[in-house]
C-alpha cells in the first residue's frame, strides 16, 4: 500500500456536525479521504438526546451500537440496539436514533452507494432539537 492510498482520519480531529442532533462526525467520505461508494462515520448521544427524523433515498444505512443503548425509530416503529448490536435502515425508510439509556452512546454509521450529488443524500421529515453547543 502507498503512502498516497494511506489515509487516516481520527474522531477528535473532525468537527462534530449538530445540525440534525447529537454529534455527527463523518470520518470517511468523499470529502475527508476521496471514497467514491459511501461514507463512514460516528454518531455520539447524550442521555435523552436524538437525531431527527430523516430518510436517504439513493443510499442504504448501516449503524452498529458501540456504547450505551439506542432506540431508532423506523417508520415510527422503534427498534431498541444495545452495545454489540446492529441495524440495517433501508432505502427511504424514515429513521431517528434517539439515547434511551442512561448513559453516553457511540454510533458508528455507513452510508451506501453515495446520492449522485450531496444535496440529494438526506431529506429531513422534522426539526433537530438542539441542546446547548453549536
Amino acid at each position: 500500500m502507498s503512502e498516497r492510498t494511506l489515509r487516516l482520519v481520527a474522531a477528535r480531529d473532525v468537527p462534530p456536525d449538530r445540525r440534525r442532533g447529537g454529534e455527527l462526525r463523518v470520518l470517511l467520505g468523499p470529502r475527508t479521504v476521496g471514497s467514491t461508494s459511501g461514507f463512514m462515520g460516528v454518531a455520539a448521544l447524550a442521555p435523552g438526546e436524538r437525531i431527527a427524523e430523516h430518510y436517504h433515498p439513493y443510499s442504504e444505512e448501516f449503524l452498529y451500537v458501540c456504547r450505551g443503548a439506542i432506540t431508532v425509530d423506523l417508520d415510527d416503529r422503534p427498534v431498541p440496539l444495545a452495545a454489540g448490536e446492529a441495524l440495517l435502515v433501508p432505502v427511504d425508510v424514515r429513521h431517528r436514533l434517539r439515547n434511551t439509556g442512561d448513559e453516553p452512546a457511540e454510533v458508528v454509521f455507513h452510508l451506501g452507494p453515495l446520492a449522485p450529488r450531496p444535496e440529494l443524500g438526506h431529506v429531513d421529515t422534522e426539526l433537530a432539537e438542539h441542546r446547548g453547543g453549536s
